[in-house]
C-alpha cells in the first residue's frame, strides 16, 4: 500500500484549510473570510527530511512541522495546514490534521464553521472553554477527549478558559466514512491509572466501545509509559496503518527512533513493537484506514 498524498493547487488549499475548516481568532475577534490570499497566518517550517525512511513508514521529526507564532497562539502543524502547504504532507490516509496548539491565557479562537470533518481534541494541560451551534456550552479539561462530527455543518468557538496559565491541545481531523451525516457533539473524561504502561482506548467507530466514537473505522489509544518498557500494539482493521505521536519522551517504534513531538506513520504491518527510551514516553497511537 502507498502512502496517500493529495496535492491541491494554493487557492484551493487556502479556501479549504483557512475558510472551510477554522478561522483563527485575535483577542477574541474572528477572522474575516473576505479574501482567502490575504487570511494566511503565516509559517516557518524546515524542509522535510527523511520524510519516507521505508517503503512502508513515513518519519516526520518534530523541528520540520509547520509552526506559526501569533504570540496568543503558538501552533505547530504536522500536516499541511492554513498557510503551512507541503504537497508531501497532505495527510496519512484519513487523519487530515494534527495540530499541537499552545493558547495564551483568556485567547482563542472566535466563532468559525466546519463541515463532513470528524475533530477530536485531546487537552494537554488547562481548560477549554467551548460553545458551538448544537447548544453545547462548557469546559474541557486535560484528562478529557472530546469529539465533534461536522456532517451538515457546525459552527464554535474555543478559548482558553483560564486567565492565568496557558492552554496546551491537540486537535485531529479525520475525513468521515460518510459524509453529510447530522452533527454530533461528545467529550469523555480518562482514567488516568488505565494509561500507566498500557495503551488505553480513547475513540472507536463503535459507541458502545471504549472511548468517544467517530464515523470512521479508526481507533486511538494514550499511553504513559516508565522507561524501558516493551509493548505490542495489535492494528485493529486490516488495511488500516498506524500513525504514532511522541507526546512526551522517546520511544523506539518498529526500529525507528522517536523524539518528543515527532511523529512516524507505518502501514501494511500487523502489529507495532514499542520500546520506550530510559525516561519513558507518553504515546499517541491513531489507527486509521490508508484510503480516503
Amino acid at each position: 500500500m502507498e502512502y496517500i498524498c493529495t496535492i491541491m493547487d494554493r487557492k484551493t488549499f487556502l479556501r479549504n484549510s483557512v475558510l472551510g475548516g477554522t478561522a483563527l481568532a485575535t483577542m477574541g475577534k474572528a477572522a474575516s473570510a473576505a479574501d482567502p490570499e490575504k487570511e494566511v497566518v503565516g509559517f516557518n517550517h524546515l524542509p522535510t527530511e527523511n520524510a519516507r525512511v521505508m517503503s512502508n513508514m513515513v518519519l516526520h521529526k518534530a523541528a520540520t512541522r509547520g509552526h506559526a507564532d501569533h504570540g496568543w497562539l503558538n501552533a505547530h502543524h504536522t500536516f499541511s495546514f492554513a498557510n503551512y502547504y507541503d504537497p508531501e504532507r497532505m495527510h496519512f490516509g484519513v487523519l487530515r490534521v494534527l495540530n499541537d496548539d499552545a493558547i495564551a491565557a483568556g485567547k482563542g479562537f472566535g466563532t468559525h464553521p466546519h463541515d463532513n470533518m470528524e475533530i477530536i481534541t485531546i487537552p494537554l494541560a488547562g481548560t477549554i472553554a467551548h460553545k458551538d451551534s448544537m447548544g453545547n456550552s462548557g469546559t474541557i479539561n486535560a484528562g478529557e477527549v472530546q469529539v465533534m462530527s461536522a456532517g451538515t455543518g457546525i459552527t464554535h468557538s474555543e478559548f482558553n478558559h483560564k486567565a492565568d496559565a496557558e492552554l496546551r491541545l491537540l486537535q485531529i481531523w479525520m475525513f468521515p466514512r460518510k459524509r453529510n451525516v447530522t452533527p454530533r457533539y461528545a467529550q469523555i473524561g480518562l482514567d488516568p491509572k488505565a494509561s500507566e504502561n498500557a495503551f488505553q482506548q480513547v475513540l472507536s467507530p463503535d459507541p458502545d466501545d471504549a472511548g468517544v466514537w467517530v464515523h470512521q473505522d479508526a481507533w486511538f489509544n494514550l499511553g504513559r509509559f516508565d522507561g524501558g518498557k516493551t509493548v505490542d500494539y495489535r492494528v485493529k482493521r486490516a488495511g488500516n496503518g498506524v500513525y504514532a505521536f511522541i507526546i512526551e519522551g522517546e520511544a523506539t517504534i518498529n526500529g525507528q527512533a522517536l523524539e518528543q513531538r515527532d511523529g512516524l506513520g507505518v502501514w501494511d504491518v500487523e502489529n507495532l513493537d514499542i520500546t520506550t527510551g530510559k525516561n519513558g514516553a507518553r504515546i499517541l497511537l491513531m489507527d486509521v484506514p490508508m484510503e480516503v
